[in-house]
């Protein structure tokens, strides 16, 4: 389970989860778990166009929570959202999110323990230590998203530090964080270095593992306001990169086993302790086949994508444009793969 969270601000949270989420390079679930509530459900279709259900999700996972509950039947509380993206819903305010409070913790869990598919956890916002840091104890990686603004990195560097005192006395010794650096296209290398420097001075326990583009017409065409090529944006080319580099510090995906969280590499030109990668090779659909779409199915007759973990054009969808650049590799032609092909058409349903 990767988590994803921010100290203060906007700095682009559920845009960085979204991003990520739709160029992993394994199986992945997107799950909102943010205490003051989610809104994906609002602003994106089901396969097939039909809403999605707000109150099915991590509302009727912590139901099921109360009675215990293994990792497979999360996949019992996920929806296919137009792409074939799997997705976790969240609460729908924070009076819900309030309501679970000894409840993250099981259900961060759960999530960890996942063994078919990585998890990409949407957290919001974090505050003191309190109940939301149960779920995050659970993680592999908790990835904090900033910009690099001093006042930014000050809180970032506070928090990581705050983060890893609240992990240790949940039993996660040495359980540092990771940040993620969002600035404008052209300054991502320098403030990637420039934030690198100051947690370095600082001596926290987090590693910078990259940047992402402040791209505000990616961002318009991930969130669905815009339609457009999206795999030429600089918001998915910089997520990919970081995606890339954070499914190598993940182990094989397999039987469920504890939390590991090593420490990543920095960015390269960045120098910096590197931890224990394991290369991570491709991925078999895994699950028996059957005609129609199940919770967590990665063998849906005519659904398994071109790349693991890209998102899907869903059946019925206008034909496409000609196909994306062609790239050519050992001889031959290869095409690489269009995030615009496959995301969301943009459209919205009502609420959004």
């Amino acid at each position: 389970m990767i988590a994803i969270a921010s100290d203060k601000g906007a700095p682009g949270v559920t845009t960085a989860a979204l991003a990520l989420a739709a160029v992993w390079p394994r199986p992945v679930l997107l799950a909102e778990c943010d205490p003051a509530g989610g809104d994906v459900a609002y602003r994106f279709p089901a396969v097939g166009g039909s809403p999605l259900d707000p109150r099915r999700g991590v509302l009727s996972l912590a139901v099921a929570a109360r009675r215990g509950i293994q990792p497979d039947q999360v996949w019992q509380h996920v929806q296919k959202m137009h792409g074939n993206l799997d997705l976790l819903a969240g609460v729908t305010n924070a009076e819900q999110g309030a309501g679970l409070n000894v409840l993250w913790g099981p259900i961060g869990k759960a999530l960890a323990g996942l063994a078919r598919a990585d998890v990409i956890a949407d957290c919001g916002r974090l505050g003191a230590d309190g109940p939301i840091y149960d779920l995050l104890a659970e993680a592999t990686t908790l990835v904090l998203v900033t910009r690099p603004k001093v006042g930014d990195v000050i809180r970032t560097r506070d928090r990581a530090a705050a983060f890893a005192a609240a992990a240790e006395s949940r039993g996660r010794r040495g359980f540092g964080a990771s940040v993620l650096v969002v600035a404008a296209p052209r300054d991502v290398s320098a403030a990637v270095a420039e934030v690198h420097h100051v947690l370095g001075q600082a001596k926290v326990p987090a590693t910078v593992i990259g940047g992402l583009a402040h791209d505000a017409k990616g961002a318009a065409l991930l969130g669905g306001d815009q339609a457009g090529r999206l795999s030429r944006t600089m918001l998915i080319r910089t997520a990919r990169e970081v995606a890339q580099r954070l499914a190598l510090a993940l182990p094989p995906l397999g039987p469920a086993g504890p939390p590991m969280g090593p420490p990543l590499a920095p960015p390269a030109g960045i120098a910096g302790p590197v931890g224990p990668v394991s290369p991570v090779g491709p991925v078999s659909p895994v699950g028996p086949a059957s005609p129609a779409a199940e919770p967590g199915s990665w063998q849906q007759p005519g659904s398994w994508p071109e790349q693991p973990g890209s998102w899907q054009q869903p059946p019925g969808s206008p034909p496409r444009e000609p196909g994306p650049r062609q790239q050519r590799r050992g001889g031959r032609h290869q095409a690489q793969p269009s995030a615009s092909e496959v995301l969301p058409s943009g459209s919205q349903v009502a609420g959004g």
